[in-house]
């Protein structure tokens, strides 16, 4: 039996409850509840902690206000939800460029060991296991920013090509190819490896 990441067995579907809130709109906190965690780690990762805060608060607004235009033949929301978040990035493209060219210029962890409270310290706190590093980041400031909307809708909300190709609105071949341009920039900047291209053998 095939279960929606964030939904128990048992647990009705994402479309259910959207469509439920339509005559219901407090039955829409579900939503919230089971998403609203992966969506706020995804900004995180890509603006920073605390923009990630608005940014998750202002997609679940979006999607609050849309939910009568779901799909529901759409049993899972996250395409859409991601989708609602990286449209919102969009805006803050200069702040994300930034960002990803600070954390390339950070100095490596034994070099700011001792430091206190350092700014990469800091950072380090602010992100999972696979987060950005310093060769990771210039890399992917130097994307253009649809291939890097692709390749981290991919990568860090863990989407299938087929669900990041409907949070952009962009049939499968154009998330294909934006993703291809996008892993040979970042294997060509990091010497070969690519530390996005996890799960690989899922895509496809």
């Amino acid at each position: 039996m095939t279960v929606e990441p964030g939904v128990r067995v048992g647990q009705k579907s994402d479309a259910s409850v959207i469509e439920r809130s339509w005559d219901e709109p407090e039955t829409f906190a579900v939503l919230f509840d089971r998403h609203a965690g992966t969506v706020h780690r995804y900004a995180a990762r890509r603006l920073g902690t605390e923009a990630a805060d608005d940014l998750m608060a202002d997609t679940f607004a979006i999607a609050f206000q849309q939910r009568h235009r779901y799909n529901t033949e759409r049993g899972d929301a996250r395409p859409w939800l991601f989708g609602i978040a990286t449209n919102l990035v969009g805006r803050h493209r200069r702040a994300e460029a930034r960002r990803f060219r600070a954390l390339a210029q950070l100095p490596p962890a034994d070099e700011a060991a001792g430091q206190g409270e350092a700014l990469a310290e800091r950072v380090a706190a602010r992100v999972s296991a696979q987060g950005v590093r310093r060769e990771l980041a210039g890399a992917l400031a130097r994307l253009p920013a649809r291939n890097r909307d692709v390749l981290l809708l991919v990568a860090w909300a863990d989407l299938s090509y087929e669900e990041a190709a409907q949070a952009l609105g962009v049939p499968v071949g154009t998330v294909r190819s934006r993703l291809s341009r996008a892993r040979s920039k970042v294997r060509e900047a990091l010497g070969g490896s690519d530390p996005t291209a996890f799960r690989e053998e899922s895509r496809s």
